[in-house]
């Protein structure tokens, strides 16, 4: 089908190039978090890993596009790349306008810009794509340059994009400069239904189409995220095709072609189950803008609090024993203040019972989580969700569970005793 004949102006599933729009979901959400920690943190070296066609590149692109103006950065190519054309390339990013030097004055030159910038605040981020594909020299040279500190912060921030699995190089001895600085080992996951069914409509909008819709049903979107795995960079070619095959609107499910799709870059940890379109939502646990944690809430209710035996365990004096309870109900999530003595925020505003929606900023002490959900697009209303006698008695049997399991005395410690704190960013 031509694509004037489905109302649309330009291709909106370019495989090449800048895409028309950057459509965000929950992998990227997390990722472009990670990316942000990672530049920040004064050691920071982070892993982002998935299959070819993830959404890598764009990922790489979007953030680097959402720095300002003034960082130094660099985003190299690691495909057979040895260690002096690794340093050249470095230095032509930062600016530098190179004869061909030897390796150790290369060296010199990356130094000394790193040790002035990161003297100045303004450490240099180095992002290597195909990382896995880095020749020995470059590893090396990789790990000379990770060595490279002004007092306690790292001269470069690194961040190592690969289509498979890094684990096994940076546990090498050989590595183990990286190694002790690497902060997020992160890898990216596929988009659910819903999310499926929203990238497609907005890059349609993007392309001129006043109603996506017509030209990719509700039913034909759910086959093309199922036929894509729900990974980006094969649903715009799935769509593209399928676009291209239609002999008229709405495109049919007969027009969609099931391509081989990867098998995703987890290490020790099962892949998503592709087949279910509900993703259990996620809580990353942070403090003084670094994750501490990254919880998925596979049950039906996740409790909070300062005890190890908590499903999302703080360790602060100003969290409770058992400070706050996550109610799953369908596709919405309840949060319940369980008289906790600092009190729970949602959103810098306190709060006892609170229907939670994607990207809600939980702040308990010092430490904030943020939920992320894709389904929970709106906000249900509390007359939602069954609080019954029968929730609240559940409720209870848990905290009774656990305070037997911990085996100690139930008394408050003195530090629960302190006044009721405000966020940080309230002040």
């Amino acid at each position: 089908m031509e694509l004037g004949a489905a109302g649309l102006s330009e291709q909106p599933f370019p495989t090449h190039g800048k895409p028309l729009t950057i459509a965000s979901y929950a992998s990227k959400v997390s990722a472009i978090e990670t990316l942000n920690d990672t530049q920040v943190h004064p050691t920071g070296v982070a892993l982002i890993q998935g299959p070819p066609l993830s959404g890598k590149s764009t990922l790489i692109r979007s953030f680097v596009g959402s720095l300002p103006k003034d960082s130094s950065v660099a985003v190299i190519d690691g495909k057979d790349l040895s260690g002096t054309n690794l340093l050249v390339s470095l230095l032509r990013q930062f600016g530098y306008d190179l004869d061909l030097s030897s390796a150790n004055v290369l060296l010199g030159l990356v130094r000394v810009f790193a040790l002035q910038q990161t003297a100045s605040h303004k450490a240099p981020l180095l992002i290597i794509e195909n990382a896995h594909e880095l020749n020995p020299s470059a590893l090396r040279t990789l790990c000379e340059l990770a060595e490279l500190r002004v007092r306690q912060y790292s001269a470069l921030k690194m961040v190592l994009v690969s289509d498979r699995s890094l684990e096994h190089i940076i546990a090498t001895h050989a590595m183990k400069a990286i190694a002790k600085r690497v902060i997020h080992n992160f890898h990216m996951q596929p988009m659910n239904g819903a999310e499926t069914r929203e990238y497609l409509y907005s890059k349609l909008r993007a392309a001129g189409s006043q109603n996506p819709e017509s030209i990719f049903s509700d039913a034909v979107s759910r086959t093309i995220w199922e036929a894509s795995g729900g990974w980006p960079g094969i649903v715009d070619r799935v769509a593209m095709l399928a676009l291209a095959q239609s002999k008229s609107l709405p495109v049919t499910t007969a027009d969609i072609v099931y391509p081989v799709l990867p098998t995703g870059t987890w290490a020790h940890q099962d892949a998503p189950n592709i087949e279910s379109d509900e993703r259990a939502p996620r809580l990353l646990v942070s403090n003084n803008g670094s994750v501490m944690n990254d919880v998925t809430m596979e049950s039906t209710r996740a409790l909070i609090g300062r005890s190890v035996h908590n499903n999302v365990p703080i360790s602060s004096r100003f969290v409770s024993r058992h400070h706050a309870l996550l109610v799953r109900h369908g596709s919405s999530t309840l949060l319940m203040d369980l008289n906790s003595t600092n009190g729970t925020f949602v959103n810098s505003k306190r709060v006892s019972n609170y229907a939670l929606k994607h990207d809600d900023v939980i702040t308990i002490g010092h430490h904030h989580i943020k939920f992320l959900d894709s389904c929970a697009t709106t906000r249900a209303g509390l007359d939602d969700f069954d609080l019954s006698d029968t929730v609240i008695m559940k409720t209870l049997d848990d905290m009774r569970s656990l305070l037997a399991q911990e085996n100690t005395e139930l008394l408050p410690v003195a530090t629960e005793n302190l006044p009721t704190i405000r966020p940080y960013f309230l002040s």
